[in-house]
């Protein structure tokens, strides 16, 4: 009795499970999900890639939208920037880049050929790699021979031996070689003797009220150290001498003021001794031969002739010397004084 049920609870169980679903199955996780059966599959990230399969095919996508199938001996990728890969079975494989550059590998023969705007190169399996630019120039490297040549359209030439060194020879048949590891020290410097700094007319950013020097400046210039040395002279004896004298030197320039030169002249010989009037002479025959008796409006001049006063106008600082102003100037080489009108 115990045997027939036995059989007959077998017999239930095999109806039941050849009635059941054939092979079905499913996954989810925190990564995904995957479910199956009936000889096909598929599954799906969680970031959103997917993939399935069936029938001796597949075919997937990547979340940032690369795709890859195959099927029937083949498969084909591309890349979610551009690029894109193919393989046939027997045959060879085929990639291109996002750039235009291609790689091709014919099945069996052991050669892989690459080639983009620049160049291209051929490696074969077991002799070597060959590459040219797009400027002729070619590179070999033999397998096993631990050289790599290098040679240009206009007859140069290069070969680098491994752990050696490098060889080259120009068109001209110049050669040159360096060995690997060894020390060159670099050229001496050029030598370049020393000039000291030359500076002319400079006065920086901060020159106020300058104007600039020319060439009828720096005459300018030349007259007044002429007038200065002579009105110096002339002040060595008596201060209203020397007032006399520089007044005459510089009435004597005018053509309209004659007679007041010779009133000015004979006053300042009478206001002084002898030696007073030696003086003077001395001192105008100095101003004469060294610069003009007069300053030329806008000129600037480094120092003061003797005998100035400074009357304040309107607040600026003015210097009268005779009947001429100046105004003082501020630069990176001191104060000069410009030759302004009557304020």
């Amino acid at each position: 009795m115990k045997k027939i049920v036995a059989v007959g609870l077998s017999g239930l169980l095999i109806t039941a499970l050849s009635g059941g679903p054939a092979g079905a199955w499913s996954h989810s996780g925190s990564y995904g999900s995957a479910s199956g059966g009936g000889g096909s599959w598929s599954a799906s990230g969680n970031r959103g890639g997917s993939a399935s399969g069936g029938g001796g095919s597949w075919s997937g996508s990547g979340y940032r939208g690369g795709s890859a199938s195959g099927g029937e001996g083949s498969r084909s990728a591309s890349g979610a920037y551009g690029g894109s890969a193919s393989h046939t079975r027997g045959e060879g494989t085929t990639a291109t880049g996002a750039y235009g550059g291609t790689a091709t590998h014919a099945t069996g023969s052991g050669q892989t050929t690459a080639s983009n705007q620049y160049g291209s190169a051929t490696h074969t399996a077991g002799q070597g790699t060959t590459a040219t630019n797009q400027y002729g120039d070619t590179a070999t490297h033999a397998t096993g021979s631990g050289t790599t040549t290098v040679t240009n359209p206009y007859g140069g030439s290069a070969t680098h031996y491994a752990g050696e060194g490098t060889t080259a020879t120009t068109a001209y048949g110049t050669t040159a070689y360096h060995a690997s590891g060894a020390y060159y020290p670099p050229p001496p410097a050029a030598y370049y003797p020393y000039h000291p700094p030359t500076t002319v007319n400079y006065y920086g950013s901060s020159c106020g009220n300058c104007g600039g020097w020319s060439t009828a400046g720096a005459a300018a210039a030349g007259a007044m150290v002429g007038m200065a040395v002579g009105a110096s002279a002339a002040s060595a004896n008596t201060a209203a001498a020397t007032s006399s004298a520089y007044t005459a030197g510089v009435a004597a320039g005018s053509a309209t003021t004659g007679a007041a030169t010779t009133t000015a002249y004979n006053a300042g010989v009478a206001a002084g001794s002898a030696t007073t009037a030696s003086a003077y002479a001395a001192g105008a025959a100095a101003g004469s031969a060294v610069g003009p008796a007069s300053y030329m409006m806008g000129g600037i001049y480094p120092t003061l002739p003797a005998g100035c006063i400074s009357p304040k106008v309107q607040g600026g600082t003015y210097y009268l010397c005779g009947n001429t102003w100046f105004q003082p100037s501020s630069g990176a080489n001191g104060v000069s004084y410009k030759v302004v009108p009557t304020p």
